[in-house]
């Protein structure tokens, strides 16, 4: 979950009427309203206004049995167009129904590959039954189907970040996984130089409270491309997550997952959240050898991926667990 550097920034500036709308959201400035404390936290057990009932996906159709699939190869490189962020004043998705997949979603086998494979001896993710993914804008055009085929049972999908940015992918990656049968989770990334309570509004107001869906994801980490540069005390990082996370799991009934990574969970996240389940990045060496005794659900073990349906590289991850025990806490942690 990295945010690309400079360069992106140019080019969606060129690509926008002016980049306005960019730097609304890149600049790191803060337009705070409202003290980041759990105190200041208004009633959010209200739904928000609701919005016209999304159409599906065309062509969907039911995922076939997996077959066997040709070596890697090249695949058409689709243009990417860049399209303004939703206006603030933007109403929320409505209530999904649940995906049609029978009582256990059917589990299959990795078949992905890695450009920079890591040998992790003993603890290799190989050995956990349950595979998946996490995207963003940055993975293109994906196609889900074979995607799910190539071993991705669960996706967790970049939906906002900071107070007025919304992936442009999001809303056709939510619906064509879900379609493809992958469970789905979104994320928001969180901007240390907004309020906490405006960037919990925006993810909820471009996030659906679908059946079936995956916890929602709070993505903390410090990020060196941004114009933001604060660097609060642990404390102040601890009572801004609160206020989002307090949020959010009121408005979706669901505790989110904590997204990490080794440098801003040594610096901030050491003994605090014990009650949340966490997601850890660490692509060189187990969970275990770098986060000390801290629990976690789901591992994200590699930037750097490959699998057929994607162009270029992917984000992996397992979850921490055997097929019982994965089928045991989507049903006690699905929405």
């Amino acid at each position: 979950m990295r945010v690309p550097g400079l360069f992106a920034l140019l080019g969606a500036c060129l690509l926008l009427a002016g980049c306005g709308a960019v730097s609304s959201y890149t600049s790191g400035s803060p337009r705070v309203s409202t003290p980041d404390t759990t105190a200041s936290i208004a009633d959010t057990t209200a739904p928000l206004p609701p919005a016209p009932v999304e159409q599906p996906l065309p062509d969907s159709q039911a995922l076939p049995d997996a077959q066997p699939l040709p070596a890697l190869g090249p695949r058409k490189t689709v243009a990417f167009v860049a399209v303004p962020p939703v206006r603030p004043d933007a109403v929320p998705l409505p209530r999904e129904p649940a995906m049609r997949s029978g009582p256990r979603d059917r589990i299959y086998g990795r078949r992905f590959s890695d450009a920079k494979p890591i040998n992790f001896g003993r603890a290799s993710p190989r050995v956990f039954a349950v595979h998946g993914v996490d995207v963003s804008r940055w993975q293109g055009d994906i196609d889900w189907q074979t995607l799910r085929l190539q071993g991705a049972n669960f996706a967790f999908i970049k939906a906002t970040d900071g107070g007025d940015h919304l992936d442009p992918m999001f809303r056709y990656n939510w619906q064509a996984a879900h379609q493809a049968g992958l469970r789905r989770g979104a994320y928001h990334f969180f901007y240390w130089c907004r309020n906490a309570a405006e960037q919990a509004r925006w993810f909820m107001r471009n996030v659906p409270r679908a059946e079936g869906a995956l916890p929602p994801v709070l993505d903390v980490e410090w990020n060196a491309d941004s114009d933001c540069k604060a660097r609060l005390s642990p404390a102040q990082v601890q009572e801004k997550m609160r206020v989002f996370i307090t949020m959010v799991e009121r408005y979706y009934g669901q505790r989110p997952i904590i997204y990490t990574a080794p440098g801003f969970y040594h610096d901030n996240l050491e003994g605090a959240f014990l009650d949340y389940p966490f997601w850890l990045r660490s692509v060189a060496q187990h969970p275990s050898k770098v986060f000390d005794d801290r629990k976690w659900i789901f591992w994200q073990y590699s930037g750097s991926g490959l699998s057929h349906g994607v162009d270029g590289k992917i984000d992996l991850n397992v979850f921490n667990g055997s097929a019982d025990a994965w089928y045991r806490w989507i049903g006690d942690n699905a929405g």
